[in-house]
């Protein structure tokens, strides 16, 4: 039997990674090798990101860019995978004749079998439903570092923002029980594994479906169990889902990193209700006040859409005023993107892109002023910090994440003074900072 090479290249969001990661454990390693190298690979694989025309544009200049291994390289098959399949696959066969075969976002158990039916020569399959949810028994490779990895603990979500396509391609809320989460994690921390990220479309919706109450803060009392975890760290978390025990638990419980991801998406009244979410201005103020007062020490990371239909003046005005309140170390902007399908794309007075390019700049400037005001007031501080590795302009200096930085979306520490191995927390007294990343000496006691 033919052994064959495999290259993936993902894109998107960490929810994307794991579904990744699960594809590749599903390849027998006796008839397929994994590398990083798309230009030695037999067969590449692009898992795609289709959130909104930002995302769909990289994914099909991706598609482009490995396509011409087929041409001029080892690549024999080229495969798409993921949300643009699953949202547009009759268009893209059209428009992308270099790909071989779609998948969609159920059909990383059955990669094998769609392979197969290629090599054999068989038609391309229609893309079913988007229904799978993997468990503690799915296989995985993981290709975060060994330190550090990411648990989803649920499928799509079931807020209906007006400007979201994620339904429509990743279903119905679907979650895992805990029992599975636990095993998961469990195993991955024997591994060595000592930072979980646990992510969903919304967490605090975990198990909502089931009709028992929010079942997030049961889980995370199962999990913070577990010998050997350091870190237990929470990202996208609906507003309205922060209750006051989930606030408890996390001041409480050592483990749980002081540090939530929290989308608001705006601050304006009429754009929030046009937008369907289920909380306004007052709603938000009162949980930042809320989360300000149980947990000081809080870490708080936001997202916000700019330029949604209608947004006057006025109301990014409003907007940028409250970035400039402060209220958010990190925080992420993007562009309102007009999505077929969804109920914001019927909407009249469309704001200019022209616009909406000049509000993000704004508001990220005003952003940076606010991330490296807090960042400087941590100057003299004790930060717990994990080893990462090298900088990479230079390997005189090691590189690490504090405890106030998640993985691939925060800045990171540069350590001036002090030896450590990769992998290992230390406690880093920080020296100094710039508005991304903190400097620091690791503290021989």
């Amino acid at each position: 039997m033919a052994r064959y090479t495999v290259s993936l290249v993902c894109l998107g969001c960490p929810k994307n990674l794991v579904d990744a990661e699960v594809m590749l454990g599903h390849l027998p390693v006796e008839r397929f090798s994994i590398i990083t190298d798309e230009s030695a690979a037999d067969i590449i694989i692009v898992n795609t990101c289709a959130f909104i025309r930002d995302a769909q544009e990289e994914s099909v200049e991706t598609i482009l860019e490995v396509a011409d291994y087929k041409k001029n390289g080892r690549c024999k098959l080229l495969i798409v995978s993921g949300c643009m399949p699953q949202r547009y696959q009759k268009e893209l066969e059209k428009e992308l004749p270099e790909v071989d075969f779609f998948m969609g976002t159920a059909d990383a158990p059955r990669i094998v079998e769609l392979l197969d039916r290629h090599l054999e020569g068989g038609p391309q399959q229609e893309i079913g439903l988007p229904d799978y949810l993997y468990d503690h028994t799915t296989p995985r490779v993981t290709s975060s570092p060994y330190y550090s990895a990411y648990v989803k603990i649920a499928e799509c979500c079931a807020n209906h923002c007006s400007y979201c396509v994620i339904p429509s391609i990743r279903g119905t809320l679907r979650s895992r029980t805990i029992e599975s989460v636990v095993a998961e994690t469990k195993r991955l921390v024997e591994n060595g594994v000592k930072e979980i990220n646990l992510i969903a479309q919304d967490v605090t919706a975990f198990g909502a479906e089931r009709g028992n109450g929010p079942e997030l803060p049961a889980l995370l009392r199962e999990l913070v169990k577990i010998e050997g975890l350091v870190w237990l760290r929470l990202l996208y978390a609906y507003p309205d889902g922060i209750t006051d025990e989930l606030l408890d638990l996390i001041a409480a419980e050592e483990k749980i990193c002081n540090y939530l991801d929290l989308p608001i998406q705006h601050i304006d009244d009429r754009i929030l209700a046009a937008m369907n979410r289920r909380v306004d201005e007052s709603d938000i103020r009162a949980l930042l006040q809320r989360i300000r007062t149980r947990i000081p020490e809080m870490t708080l990371r936001t997202s916000l859409i700019v330029g949604f239909p209608g947004e006057s003046d006025a109301q990014f005005r409003k907007l940028l005023a409250f970035v400039e309140e402060g209220h958010f170390e990190r925080l992420g902007t993007f562009r309102y993107s007009r999505e077929d399908g969804t109920p914001a794309a019927k909407l009249d007075n469309q704001v200019p892109e022209r616009t909406k390019q000049a509000r993000v700049k704004r508001l990220m400037k005003a952003q940076a002023r606010v991330s490296l005001k807090k960042n400087l007031a941590l100057k003299g501080r004790i930060e717990p910090t994990l080893i990462e590795g090298y900088s990479e302009e230079t390997e005189l200096l090691l590189r690490g994440r504090s405890v106030r930085q998640a993985p691939d979306v925060d800045g990171q520490v540069y350590i001036t003074s002090g030896q450590a191995d990769v992998g290992e927390i230390v406690n880093l007294k920080i020296t100094d900072s710039s508005e991304h990343d903190l400097i620091g000496e690791i503290c021989e006691n």
